[in-house]
């Protein structure tokens, strides 16, 4: 009597980023002081904060620039027509 053995594939574990560990290189989006998404490009994560603060105002979102360890508060553009009464 032959007996077989099931063998169950398991999936690699996934990488888990901690939020509370600066990014090496690149940039990155800063939430409530939690890094968030990163970047190659500081367009690319600028663009990505605005629209995210447009859809969430209530938040404090900046860019982080791991090359020069500095952070950028990212605000919501106003125009002058939003202010006219």
């Amino acid at each position: 009597m032959n007996k077989t053995t099931l063998q169950v594939e398991r999936p690699q574990p996934r990488q888990v980023r901690r939020a509370d560990l600066a990014p090496a290189n690149g940039y990155a989006i800063v939430v409530d002081g939690r890094f968030k998404t990163e970047f190659v490009d500081e367009n690319a994560a600028t663009k990505a904060a605005a629209e995210l603060l447009a859809k969430y105002s209530m938040l404090k979102i900046e860019v982080y620039d791991a090359a020069s360890k500095s952070r950028t508060l990212v605000r919501i553009a106003t125009s002058a027509t939003q202010h006219a009464c």
